[in-house]
């Protein structure tokens, strides 16, 4: 009796797979002590400001302006990303941000010059944070492994934001804000060791000068613009209840406990979403679930027209977050189907655009509950959203190549 002959199917490379790759650890580490500086120089700074000013405004705008500028260096300088090699522009601007933090950290910098500085990391942070995407894609390749790669950077950036601004308060307890800007250079100048040490040469991708403001060739082509559209438009939504947290918090009477549950509960759900799927789920299905994923992952706010209270709230939020996990799947398209000369800039202008976008949606759902209260803002969110990424995903599937409709088996 013959053998039965199986046809082999490829597993979840796992996340240790990825570990195993010695350059990415130094990525990695980079990206958490980065990670480490961003969080701990802007609440820094903002005690800082509140210190020299006692204004409420100035402290706040010291937060603010580290989004504004992310659309001014994704686009003016998305090309950098592709016409020089991609560890030189890791490490300059890390350099970069160590310098700006350090004139922070002078006694006596006045407060234009504090935010000026602020303008300038912001600046650069897109530019390092697409040549890092497409480093990776160069370390990790272009399949399971990249998006694995890029699941635990994200899963680093939330995990910060639950941790970050508590360490960072409690730092302020012990030190004064302008030497916890001090630690931050050290952190900046470490990971530029990391990535200048851990990481190996490569050419830059794109020779020629090519268009000087980098992202024209990147909305040029339709398939890149709609992903880009598909990284964009569910996070520009999913903002809201975040936005929103301090006032439904007051509404629940649940105090700072309940807010800091409400602030925590989005990125819990997205970490927990993101490490299923990512360890549990094979590349086929992870592409196969991402367009329902889309499409489902915004439901859950339709809630908040019940005016649940804290456990239900944060339920909800929970199930929209782990929702999230269809980030796994674009990734794969993202990296299979943008030019390799454009996929510096391309990641450039998606990082920089991610966090724009997310200001703007904060901004609009303030904006919104002014006018019809926080939980009907909140439930036509999810109306909102949900019908537009349900447009994108149809959207998406039109223009994916033939060749693309049968998910990557690696």
């Amino acid at each position: 009796m013959s053998a039965v002959q199986h046809r082999p199917v490829a597993q979840p490379a796992g996340y240790a797979r990825v570990f195993a790759v010695p350059e990415f650890r130094a990525v990695f580490a980079a990206h958490t002590l980065s990670m480490l500086g961003v969080i701990v120089s802007e609440i820094a700074l903002s005690v800082l400001v509140y210190d020299l000013t006692g204004s409420p405004l100035l402290s706040a705008l010291a937060f603010a302006l580290g989004f504004l500028p992310y659309l001014v260096g994704g686009t003016l300088l998305s090309g950098v990303a592709d016409r020089f090699p991609a560890r030189r522009v890791l490490v300059v601007c890390d350099l970069v941000c160590a310098g700006c933090v350090a004139l922070m950290a002078l006694p006596g910098a006045d407060i234009a010059v504090l935010l000026a500085l602020r303008c300038g990391l912001a600046v650069v942070s897109p530019v390092f944070a697409g040549t890092r995407m497409a480093t990776l894609a160069d370390i990790l390749g272009d399949g399971d492994l990249f998006v694995l790669g890029r699941s635990l950077l994200r899963i680093v950036a939330q995990s910060s934001l639950l941790v970050g601004y508590g360490l960072g308060g409690l730092l302020l307890t012990v030190v004064a804000p302008r030497h916890a800007l001090l630690i931050t250079v050290g952190t900046f100048l470490a990971s530029a060791a990391l990535l200048r040490l851990g990481t190996r040469r490569r050419p830059a991708r794109a020779r020629q000068a090519g268009d000087p403001q980098g992202a024209r060739q990147v909305f040029a082509d339709r398939r890149v613009l709609v992903l880009l559209l598909l990284s964009w438009v569910p996070p520009m939504f999913s903002v809201a209840p975040e936005a929103l947290a301090a006032p439904y918090a007051d509404e629940l009477g649940v105090g700072s406990t309940g807010l800091g549950l409400l602030m925590c509960a989005l990125p819990v759900g997205t970490v927990a979403g993101e490490v299923f799927v990512g360890s549990r789920l094979r590349p086929v299905t992870r592409e196969r679930i991402a367009l329902p994923l889309v499409c489902l992952t915004l439901l859950p706010y339709l809630g908040y027209a019940l005016h649940p209270g804290l456990p239900a709230a944060l339920l909800l939020l929970l199930l929209s977050g782990a929702g999230s996990a269809y980030t796994l799947g674009l990734d794969q398209w993202f990296v299979r189907d943008v030019p390799q000369e454009l996929r510096g800039r391309a990641m450039t202008v998606l990082s920089a655009g991610l966090m724009t976008i997310q200001g703007v949606g904060m901004a609009l759902a303030g904006a919104a509950a002014e006018a019809v209260g926080v939980t009907a803002t909140v439930a036509g969110v999810g109306v909102l959203g949900t019908v537009a990424c349900c447009v994108l995903a149809v959207v998406v599937r039109r223009t994916e190549a033939p060749g693309d409709r049968k998910p990557r088996q690696s």
